[in-house]
């Protein structure tokens, strides 16, 4: 379960370098949704941060309930 936990949070690194990406490369051309980009920049940047926060809170639940 924490694997999977991990790797979305990654899935959220590679959007926001994908539209960061984007963003770069039509920097300046007309009718370009910028915007939205900088959108699922932010929000994908603000989801990696809380998925990860989220894991970590899980994985020390997990170790205070079955000490070992």
């Amino acid at each position: 379960m924490i694997k999977i936990l991990r790797f979305t949070e990654y899935l959220y690194l590679l959007v926001a370098v994908m539209a960061a990406y984007k963003i770069v490369t039509t920097w300046g051309q007309p009718d370009q949704p910028l915007a939205l980009m900088g959108v699922f920049l932010l929000v994908s940047i603000g989801m990696f941060f809380f998925r990860r926060n989220y894991r970590k809170k899980f994985e020390q639940r997990q170790r205070d309930n079955n000490p070992s």
